[in-house]
């Protein structure tokens, strides 16, 4: 172990108080024991800086940084004369510029492979669903009658790079949105062009001298996010289903527990599937296993984290370890020979616990390095090369443990893998595949409605505890629940993706999930696939009876402990489209100001869905339900009924379940 500082806070936070997971509490115990430092010591050791918590910092220019006052927000303007209005709307189109830009360079990656398989350049990734590759080249207007595959695949792929290079015209996609929806946003020029044209514009007008209307920018800022929703990051959930199969429900262990002392463990972390479904040939390569074997292991155990492991979850049941705030915890196990990782909500603090425990902390992508992380470049038309390394150290690292090993006897046991095509045969059946028991069921009231809960940890806040706390509370009122990323493995540990939660649901909703058998929790995969909600959304409105846009829908989404500008960038997407969407820990607006006003009122009176905020989950619990009742009002299907949210001594029975 590498020599280390001992941590000496000024005054030593709870472990109870910085998350109500008992795995990663265990390790954060171990971590102290051991001298190693973490996310969660560096956020009680850093102040978040309340001028930019509150984007009333503008450092666009050389003028400044201009910093203005949140309590007194129009008594001065910064240098140039930007007003608190211009330039909060800036920061806030900048985040979502940057989200955007993340999620596009993700898709753009996925269709490049598709591209490489379709043209024979890649060998070891092929077509898995042609039935979707179909169907979605249909929904685009591709002609597929009489045709061979890859001549239907290389025209898809041909139409979905509009998504990215486009400067005229609409998104591919736009054909999949309701023509209400497509409607408002062609009224207020909000419809995408192309991914790259959108960022771009976005920040230019962000720039010292040019844009400086709030009410202006926020078209290019919705116009921004919904080449995300839209664009990128439909693409790449769809072209990953289309390569690596859509998923249907499967049974999968979540936690810390699913490590093994007698096994090579090998961590996937990051957010592209292909590092993965290499991985997977790699850690089942008969070579390999024997290397293992040799070395005393009785096999190798792979397992995922974050969004890559969401996604493997849902497609092949792969173990799932922990999400982004147990990403540095669970090195201190001692277990983990390896991690590897891709791009996205990698922590640079890994390489330090890594090195700490002399665990094969390992980069694959040239997009993302680390410094003091080996690299070992995944070149996707040799995969394997990559992946056969990263186990052939973790086999020599597994050899040559010098540390204790301490794996936390926590798994817990849920389904995972509800894509908008299973539901759709979930609900129907394979003759009548539809949305319209889900409608019917909601137009009769046995379920309230439909929340979207994503998104990431933060140390800043109780790691999952707003998340649980807020399904919870959802659940019990009769709102199904769907979930991606981080808060969908919060809510696997705690039990609620398993088919017994219905248990804990209202009585309509239970009935629902007992009659087909689901939990009242679906869990879609990673945050890309936000994007299936979108899609799901866009079919309850096809369905009929719940209205003729996304806006009259009674759903609502929610972030409870998100950490970054893709969630910024997500949030938008989704009010752009209609939904109503509450944020947790904080928001980066100042209050009382116009700008802030046009988020939480004034897009909503644009027809399109709303900002809301608030850290607490059970008031964020009532605001998502104040406004699906308001919803089920208008369409006139609301009904007398009882609010029901919990009380103490209602946690206290679940807790003891």
């Amino acid at each position: 172990m590498v020599e280390k500082k001992a941590l000496k806070p000024k005054k030593e936070i709870e472990l109870k108080d910085l998350t109500i997971c008992d795995a990663t509490q265990q390790m954060l115990a171990k971590a102290r024991r051991d001298g190693v430092e973490t996310q969660f010591d560096r956020a009680a050791g850093m102040k978040a800086c309340p001028i930019g918590a509150d984007s009333a910092c503008c450092k666009h220019c050389f003028m400044g940084p201009c910093r203005l006052n949140a309590k007194d927000p129009y008594g001065k303007v910064g240098v140039c004369g930007a007003n608190i209005d211009a330039i909060q709307a800036r920061n806030f189109g900048r985040m979502v510029a940057t989200g955007t830009a993340c999620h596009n360079d993700h898709g753009m990656a996925m269709l490049d492979i598709f591209r490489d398989v379709v043209q024979g350049k890649i060998k070891d990734y092929r077509i898995k669903d042609v039935n979707k590759l179909v169907s979605i080249s249909k929904e685009i207007g591709i002609e597929t009658e009489d045709r061979s595959v890859q001549d239907i695949a290389m025209d898809l792929y041909h139409e979905l790079e509009k998504t990215y290079t486009q400067v005229e015209g609409e998104l591919p996609f736009a054909k999949r949105v309701p023509p209400k929806t497509l409607e408002m946003w062609r009224k207020h020029g909000i419809v995408p062009r192309g991914a790259m044209r959108e960022i771009m514009e976005m920040m230019s007008r962000t720039h010292i001298g040019m844009d400086q209307d709030h009410t202006n920018l926020i078209k290019q800022i919705c116009r921004t996010a919904l080449a995300d929703g839209w664009g990128g990051s439909m693409v790449a959930t769809e072209i990953s289903d289309i390569l690596f199969g859509t998923p249907s429900p499967v049974s999968v262990e979540v936690n810390m527990g699913v490590l093994k002392e007698d096994h090579v463990n090998v961590i996937v972390h990051g957010h592209e599937p292909n590092l993965f479904e290499s991985m997977l040939a790699s850690v089942n390569a008969p070579s390999l296993l024997e290397s293992a074997n040799e070395a005393g292991a009785k096999g190798i155990n792979l397992v995922g984290m974050c969004c890559s492991g969401a996604e493997v979850m849902s497609r092949h049941g792969i173990p799932h370890a922990g999400n982004f705030s147990s990403t540095e915890p669970i090195l201190v196990t001692g277990a983990v020979d390896a991690m590897a990782v891709d791009v996205q909500c990698i922590q640079q603090g890994l390489v330090k616990v890594a090195e700490c425990y002399e665990t094969e902390l390992i980069t694959t992508n040239p997009r993302c390095h680390l410094e003091g992380a080996t690299h070992i470049e995944l070149d996707e038309h040799n995969p394997q090369k990559c992946t056969d390394e990263i186990v052939i150290r973790a086999i020599s690292r597994f050899k040559n443990r010098k540390f204790p090993v301490e794996i936390p006897k926590k798994v817990g046991i849920g389904v995972h893998g509800f894509s908008h095509e299973y539901i759709n045969y979930m609900l129907g059946g394979s003759f009548r595949a539809s949305y319209t028991p889900l409608n019917e069921n909601i137009i009769n009231g046995r379920i309230r409605g439909v929340a979207g809960v994503v998104g990431c940890t933060n140390p800043r806040v109780k790691q999952d505890y707003v998340h649980v706390e807020l399904v919870r509370e959802l659940i019990k009122n009769d709102v199904l629940v769907v979930q991606t990323g981080c808060s969908q493995i919060a809510l696997a540990k705690a039990g609620l993706t398993s088919p017994e939660a219905a248990a804990l649901a209202g009585p309509g909703l239970a009935e629902v999930c007992e009659t087909v058998g689901m939990p009242p929790v679906l869990g879609l995969g990673s945050c890309v696939d936000n994007t299936r909600i979108l899609i799901a959304c866009s079919e309850m409105v096809r369905t009929g009876g719940l209205g003729d846009s996304i806006a009259d829908l009674p759903v609502a989404g929610a972030a409870p402990e998100y950490m970054s500008e893709k969630a910024i960038a997500i949030g938008q997407y989704f009010v752009a489209s209609g939904v109503y969407t509450v944020f947790g820990v904080t928001f980066p607006v100042t209050k009382g100001t116009n700008f802030e006003k046009l988020l939480f009122e004034g897009l909503e009176e644009m027809g399109m869905g709303k900002w809301g905020f608030n850290p607490d989950p059970h008031e964020m619990a009532r605001m998502m339900i104040a406004h699906i009742d308001k919803k089920r009002q208008a369409l006139g299907i609301d009904k007398a009924r009882e609010r029901v949210l919990m009380d103490m001594s209602d946690r206290r029975d679940i807790d003891a379940a």
